[in-house]
């Protein structure tokens, strides 16, 4: 595992960047990129030239739409950052990496009505034990104080929120800051150090009353430092960094800290922090399940990538050491090559020879490890816990512009998925249509658009076809006689047919009720055959659902009967006399929970009435403070766009999953809509 570098830090560490799009992540990548003199100067989104957000479809819509691997060394400690997307239709991009980080960064605005989009990644870090800080960037831009902030925030963390820096205000702007550890004060300077300072003396009392709040909660955790406290004793300066350090590593507190990427302030304070508080690679390994025991490498890929240069893997190694050519084994026994280590910097990529623990390496033409993928060598070991892979909340059907791209879809789609495991991909036989699913609506517009430039096939896209059903309301009695006389044997198939609906969800029954052999026995399969065969597609142009068919009489032929002409009578029986039992369409009705925060509820019922859904309650979401969870039938029509509206009414933060329920009757115009539409499909295609 990973050992200390001889200067007072550790092995490598790595850090992903998190937080609300919007909130400066990619902006706090390029300050510490630039301070720890990695690059040698600061890119910006608005000129579309920096470390993160590299590829045409993020410069396009100027924001994260995959995760960014960079590095640097701060103070002799190396680092690697993982930039990750903002938006939470990229969420499974994070909890890809996740699996593979040491600590991470909770970027936010110093903005008290954003706490409901922060709570959800708060919690999911909390659950997974991952040691996190929260870094208040834009403080330069704070509308109010510090202490109302946290006040805020912390109703949305499991943890305590430690504040570890106390802003100082001059005319309503931010200047600086007291470092309460360091219990010394700090004076921002732009794009340059901070400089020590006397602690201002208006700033006493709040200094006294700040520094004692954290030591307090620190103190929870500690009892020598509760005995120091209860004893009026200052602690040593050293005991409180190895608390902040001890119980942040075991996840105990969030320490906060303060600043602005834009103007470099509190940015060194935040990598000092990472670099003496940051646990090292052993603990996520532990974490991760990695066996302490054993001279095994171990990886794990966090993040797959198609290029012009074939397909590359990023991974963290969590024990011993990757070398250029070396034969792996995934957790099922299979083998493969390395073939090519690289160390990543955005989009660019440099050799390198080998990776040790701790190290974020990119390995050239893994073909069979997958994103999750747990790899060893000399020998395979267990699969280490992968990242959940989030349920699909928005669809598109698509088909290829040009027909002869046809043979390459399959292919292109494959390897999108490879690189995002949250797109889904089924080919719906009833519609023929293919089905991309994912996260929302520009998360699958994104991955087109990175199809086409990759591959260079152009995708059209439109809401994918509803499940419709029909069934009748009244029963009927029909001969379907089938009579064809050709030269030589002839067709003949003669079938009385008694058909009447069934209770909703009974499905299809077929009864024989034939006697004398008016219809040979050998016939009577093909009867339901015939009927099966025309309950694919009824007189409304949908697949035909609770109905009973009974045979009740016919005659034959003892030359030209057959079991092809039988099954036509049947077909023809059934199309004649479904028209004379009042078909009715049904609509799939699914059974949909929302998760919302509570002070959203009331406009997440109106959004569900709204889309003619029939409410059946609410309930507090288990384990989730100030979160409601909503209950209701909604009809499938009216999902394509639902995630849309939730998000919109939620800053982005509320989510739903749904399972199918029922079939209901439609009627009116909206059944007239659905029904000429499948026509005009029937005849398009």
């Amino acid at each position: 595992m990973a050992e200390t570098n001889g200067k007072g830090g550790h092995g490598p560490r790595c850090v992903a960047l998190v937080g609300p799009q919007g909130s400066g992540k990619t902006t706090l990548l390029e300050s510490i990129l630039w301070i720890a003199g990695a690059t040698t100067r600061k890119g910006s989104q608005a000129q579309k030239n920096t470390v993160g957000d590299a590829s045409p479809e993020a410069r396009d819509r100027l924001m994260s739409v995959e995760v960014t691997a960079a590095n640097a060394t701060y103070l002799g400690d190396q680092f690697f950052f993982i930039d990750c997307p903002g938006s939470i239709e990229y969420l499974q991009e994070t909890l890809n990496t996740l699996t593979g980080v040491d600590a991470v960064v909770v970027v936010t605005e110093p903005d008290p009505s954003k706490v409901a989009i922060l709570q959800p990644m708060l919690k999911r870090l909390a659950d997974l034990a991952i040691p996190h800080f929260l870094f208040v960037n834009k403080i330069d831009k704070a509308p109010g104080s510090m202490r109302d902030l946290l006040v805020a925030l912390q109703p949305a963390a499991t943890k305590p929120l430690v504040l570890r820096q106390v802003p100082t205000w001059k005319d309503g702007v931010v200047t600086g800051f007291v470092d309460l550890a360091l219990d010394r004060a700090f004076v921002y300077k732009e794009h340059a150090p901070s400089e020590v300072i006397a602690i201002p003396e208006d700033l006493t009392d709040r200094r006294k009353e700040a520094r004692f709040q954290m030591l307090e909660k620190l103190a929870d955790y500690d009892d020598h430092l509760m005995e120091e406290l209860l004893s009026d004793i200052e602690p040593p300066r050293d005991e409180v960094f190895a608390d902040l350090a001890r119980e942040l590593a075991e996840g105990l507190i969030v320490p906060v800290l303060i600043g602005s990427a834009e103007r470099d302030n509190g940015v060194r304070r935040l990598l000092k922090a990472l670099r003496h508080e940051c646990p090292d690679v052993t603990r996520a390994a532990t974490r991760q399940g990695v066996a302490a025991n054993g001279d095994d490498t171990v990886l794990q890929v966090v993040k797959t990538m198609h290029g012009a240069g074939g397909k590359l893997s990023l991974a963290r190694v969590f024990k011993g050491v990757l070398k250029d050519g070396a034969v792996l084994h995934n957790s099922d026994g299979t083998e493969e090559r390395a073939s090519g280590l690289f160390s990543m910097m955005g989009d660019k990529q440099t050799k390198i020879p080998a990776a040790g623990a701790g190290d974020l390496v990119a390995i050239g033409r893994l073909e069979k490890a997958q994103t999750g993928a747990t790899l060893a060598a000399p020998k395979a070991v267990k699969a280490l816990k992968a990242a959940e892979v989030l349920p699909a909340v928005y669809k598109l059907a698509i088909k290829a512009s040009d027909r002869k791209d046809d043979v390459k879809l399959s292919g292109a789609i494959a390897k999108l998925r490879e690189e995002d495991p949250a797109i889904g991909f089924d080919h719906i036989a009833e519609t023929h249509e293919a089905v991309l699913s994912g996260q929302g609506d520009v998360h699958l517009k994104t991955a087109l658009a990175r199809t086409e430039r990759k591959f260079g096939l152009k995708l059209d896209m439109q809401p994918p076809h509803v499940g419709y059903r029909e069934t009748i309301r009244k029963p009927a009695e029909q001969r379907g006689r089938h009579k064809k006389q050709s030269g030589g044997h002839g067709q003949f198939g003669d079938v009385v047919l008694q058909i009447k609906p069934v209770a909703r969800g009974a499905g299809f029954e077929f009864v024989d009720k034939i006697t004398g052999g008016v219809v040979p026995r050998q016939f009577i399969p093909s009867v339901e055959k015939g009927v099966r065969d025309y309950l694919h597609k009824g007189p409304l142009g949908f697949p035909v659902v609770d109905v009973s068919v009974t045979l009740i009489d016919g005659s034959f032929h003892s030359v030209d009967s057959s079991d092809a002409a039988f099954q036509q009578a049947a077909r023809i029986g059934m199309s004649e006399g479904m028209e004379k039992c009042s078909p009715v369409l049904l609509e799939p009705i699914m059974a949909v929970d929302v998760y919302t925060p509570s002070d959203s509820t009331s406009r997440i019922n109106q959004i569900i009435t709204g889309k003619r859904g029939q409410l059946l309650g609410f309930d507090a979401r288990p384990g989730w403070p100030g979160w409601d969870v909503v209950q209701a039938h909604i009809p499938e029509s009216e999902l394509q766009n639902f995630i849309i509206e939730l998000r919109s009414a939620t800053q982005g933060s509320a989510s739903f999953s749904y399972t199918f329920d029922h079939l209901a009757e439609l009627t009116g115009k909206l059944a007239d809509h659905a029904i000429a539409q499948k026509a005009q499909a029937a005849q398009a295609a």
